[in-house]
Parts: structure tokens; sequence; C-alpha cells
């Protein structure tokens, strides 16, 4: 990864998040209200069905609450893995065209979602209000987690978006795989339900650590998150750096094939 051709670059990047913020609110009736409302209907949706009908723990947390702490980066990550596979095949215009590093294009993507993410967690804080909880000191652990699901979504970001411009599938396949993730995420179960020995495994999976880390931080919950962090934090950046490898490798023949 150049970073330092990426920083020279920073006006550009800046523009490509900007605009992709734009495009996709436009000609909405809903707006911004939007990046709200997903997490918020996806939360009634998992608190009718499946804690008060299914009875799935929550820790002795507010089941409300339980599930939207987890949708908050949740959210986050799935409309990156989303938006940033198709960054490069939907700018190919613009790759064809002028020269620019092409890692800026997923990575701004990326960020644009920070505004969503932003709107979703003031809500949180508003519900954690609503609930009598006041967030403490451990808040600032918001910070390195919001950092490791920026990681982890660039990441995946990278490895969609190369592998759209020479395999189609992709698209179709993308579904599938986010659905297959949320399960596989302690969101709508906590991850209590596992023993303590697997849970460092199951933390492999780096939402994990960055879901129990949000509870933690923000809930004051009692399962204790730090290995499942240390764990999900080295998924993370193993999936960064082999996502950029693969990137790098490939970004030689995007003007060629998109």
């Amino acid at each position: 990864m150049d970073l330092r051709e990426i920083w020279e670059h920073r006006e550009l990047l800046i523009f490509l998040a900007g605009r992709d913020v734009k495009v996709r609110y436009r000609q909405t009736a809903l707006g911004i209200i939007w990046a709200a409302l997903q997490p918020l209907l996806t939360m009634a949706v998992f608190s009718v069905f499946l804690g008060r009908l299914g009875g799935i723990p929550s820790d002795g947390l507010p089941y409300p609450l339980f599930s939207f702490t987890a949708l908050v980066p949740w959210t986050f990550f799935a409309h990156s893995l989303n938006e940033s596979s198709n960054s490069i095949v939907g700018n190919q215009q613009l790759i064809t065209k002028i020269y620019f590093p092409r890692l800026a294009i997923p990575t701004a993507t990326v960020l644009a979602g920070a505004i969503d993410f932003l709107i979703a967690f003031l809500i949180l804080i508003g519900m954690m209000l609503a609930y009598g909880i006041v967030p403490t000191v451990r808040i600032i652990w918001i910070v390195p987690l919001t950092l490791i699901v920026f990681t982890s979504a660039l990441g995946m970001g990278l490895w969609l978006s190369a592998l759209n411009v020479r395999y189609r599938d992709v698209r179709y396949v993308l579904p599938f795989l986010t659905q297959l993730w949320l399960l596989a995420t302690p969101i709508a179960y906590p991850s209590s339900l596992l023993d303590t020995a697997w849970r460092s495994v199951y933390a492999i999976n780096p939402m994990v650590g960055v879901v129990e880390g949000f509870r933690w931080a923000l809930l004051d919950s009692a399962t204790s998150p730090g290995p499942m962090i240390a764990v999900s934090s080295l998924a993370a950046l193993g999936l960064l750096l082999s996502g950029a490898l693969y990137f790098r490798r490939m970004e030689a023949t995007f003007a060629d094939i998109v």
C-alpha cells in the first residue's frame, strides 16, 4: 500500500467520498433518515421475533438496546461491503481516462459510510440515556473498535472490488455472504452462549470482537471481550494486508478488463 501516494491524492479521496454520500441519497424521499431507519427496523424485527418470541438471552440487558448496539457497527460494515464491491466497476470511465491511485476508490467508498455510522451512533447514545444507561469512561474504546471495523471493511472491500472486475459473479454471491456473516456474528445473540475456550476461535470473525467490544464499552456487559478483541484485531489486519496485496496485484489490469 503506497500510503504516501494516497496522501498526495487526499483531495480526490475526500471528493469521491462526498460524491458517494450525495449520490446515495439523491432523489430519495427520506434522504439521510435511511441511515437510522435501516438499523432501527432490523432492531425491531430482532426484538419481536428473537427477543420476545424466541426468548434469546441478552446478557441481562434490554434486548432492543442489546441488538441495536451491535447493529451500529454491523450496518457500517455490511454497507461498506455492498458499496465497495462495485466501486471499481462503477467508476470504469474514471479509471480508463486518468491516472490516480486506484486504492482511493474503495477507500473513499468505505469512508462515505462514516456519515451513516455517526448518525446511528448518536441514536444509540439517545437510546442508552432513555434506558437510564449513562456512558462511562469505557466509551473511549469506541475509537479503536471503530478502527477495527474500518480495517475489516476496507480489507474485504479490496478483495471484493478487485474480484468483481474479473468475476461479475461477486454481485450474486455478496448478498448470501453478507447474510451468512450476519448469522456468524453475535448480533441477535450473545457470544456468552459459547464456552470461553471457543470464544477466541469465534473471534477470527473480526466483527465478533467489535460487537462484543461495543457492548462492553457502552453497556457495561458482563462478557470480557479482551481476548476476542485481540484476535479480531489480528484478523482484521490480516484481511487488510491480504486484500491490499491482491488489489495491487490486479490493479494493472483494471483498465483493460473493466
